[in-house]
């Protein structure tokens, strides 16, 4: 089943109660607040302290800047993303890990680009590292074939969770709607776009998500294969 996509609604979130203030409370109300605004571009220390009910200095005392905050927000993505085990057969936990990666990206999307983006990795980001090449390596990778493969799957997760997050509308049934209007102004110019669609986006069940597992197996079985698995 698809991810739901955690989009910025027209309502603010609600301004919560006075935190006791420190560190992990300053991070984890800028990862609330990029969630609402939809990207960090638009977060602000002057509208992270309004959302956290403090004075903008004194975030200051816990994150000296913004810089920080930003590392901060992304080792909180990594968190979330589940570790592959060492120990583990290396495709399954690959792929455990791909779609765990691919529901934070959802819930986080301002966060797709900024991943790897960071000069100063927190804790969880380098665990996180770590636990993926101690897996591969546990299992005969050499230091290309491990470069090579995690290049790959994260082009392939970032990618997919990039044209998840820009389809329009926030549901299938809206991207099935807009597909049944498309097809009404268009099929006859575009015979083969509109035989496309009825006969499989406006199928039952169709979700555009459905695709990731598909697209996911063959990016893993091709790499077997070339790596001579």
């Amino acid at each position: 089943m698809p991810v739901p996509r955690s989009a910025a609604t027209t309502t603010p979130p609600a301004t919560p109660e006075r935190r006791r203030l420190n560190r992990k409370a300053v991070l984890t109300g800028a990862v609330e607040l990029a969630d609402h605004l939809g990207s960090v571009e638009a977060l602000t220390i002057r509208k992270l302290a309004d959302h956290l009910g403090v004075k903008p200095m004194s975030i200051y005392h816990h994150v000296p800047n913004k810089d920080e905050i930003l590392d901060g927000m992304v080792d909180a993505v990594f968190a979330e993303i589940e570790l592959p085990e060492r120990d583990g057969e290396w495709q399954a936990e690959l792929r455990r890990r791909a779609h765990s990666a691919r529901a934070a990206l959802a819930r986080h999307p301002w966060a797709t680009g900024m991943l790897d983006s960071r000069t100063n990795p927190g804790p969880a980001t380098l665990t996180h590292h770590d636990a993926v090449i101690a897996c591969l390596r546990a299992s005969g990778f050499r230091p290309a074939e491990v470069s090579h493969t995690i290049a790959t799957v994260d082009a392939y997760v970032y990618g997919f969770a990039l044209q998840e997050a820009a389809l329009p509308g926030e549901t299938n049934d809206d991207l099935v709607g807009l597909a049944d209007e498309l097809m009404a102004q268009f099929a006859a110019s575009y015979p083969s776009l509109a035989w496309f669609t009825s006969e499989y986006v406006m199928a039952p069940g169709y979700a555009f998500g459905d695709e990731f597992a598909f697209g996911l197996d063959l990016v893993l079985e091709g790499l077997a294969s070339r790596l001579g698995d």
